[in-house]
């Protein structure tokens, strides 16, 4: 495929809609932006190759002006010295120079037009080169988006089996029995049948010293009055 028909089938593509016809639209748009850019370098390699011929022809084009120029004078230092045969002749040499120059003219115009029309290529090229490198930027982005997204949702399905949900319920049992275990700490101790009736007796001891308290008291009493 040559150059300028790669860049007609690039220039007048919808990259839109390729895009949206591709299985991998990222890979699709590498390598619209590879061909691009191969493109891009063969234009710029042909357009300096104009512009060494357009400066090679203009070289060319001044040596003839001034061959143009010499044989003018030497027609009118002919004419200046009485010599018209040789006047004749250098004009005739003029004349042959002078067309040449004007061959030449033609020839850079030409070039001009046609390095103009490589600008504009160009441009047009780089143009589309940067919408298509955007274009792949938003597609990572989304892939990324995409990627994240998907990960995600495998994430909350990981945690949602039944080995996880097994292992919540083992723990929150493991909690309830450390919750039951304190309760258990607060329950009164139960007293052994020794230590009941040690109790009655220490019960006994201080039931009777009381007693012996009031008696007192109540002789004291019975002595005022």
């Amino acid at each position: 495929m040559g150059i300028f028909t790669r860049f007609t089938d690039i220039v007048s593509s919808n990259i839109n809609s390729m895009l949206d016809k591709a299985e991998d639209p990222e890979k699709m748009i590498k390598l619209m932006i590879h061909e691009m850019e191969d493109t891009l370098i063969e234009l710029k390699s042909s357009c300096a190759g104009v512009i060494a011929g357009r400066k090679k022809l203009e070289r060319k084009s001044d040596n003839i002006l001034e061959k143009v120029e010499l044989w003018s004078k030497r027609a009118n230092l002919a004419v200046s010295k009485g010599r018209d045969d040789l006047a004749r002749e250098a004009l005739l040499e003029k004349r042959r120079f002078a067309e040449t120059a004007e061959t030449l003219g033609n020839e850079i115009s030409e070039y001009k037009g046609l390095l103009t029309q490589y600008h504009e290529d160009i441009q047009e090229l780089e143009n589309k080169l940067a919408s298509a490198k955007e274009k792949k930027r938003m597609l990572v982005q989304r892939h990324k988006r995409a990627t994240g997204k998907k990960r995600a949702q495998e994430d909350i399905r990981r945690s949602s089996n039944a080995d996880t949900m097994a292992r919540f319920d083992k723990l929150e049992s493991r909690i309830e029995q450390m919750e039951a275990e304190a309760e258990l700490v607060n329950i009164p101790k139960k007293q052994t049948i020794d230590e009941e009736f040690d109790t009655l007796a220490t019960d006994d001891e201080i039931e009777n010293e009381l007693a012996k308290i009031k008696a007192a008291q109540y002789s004291r009493k019975n002595d005022t009055a």
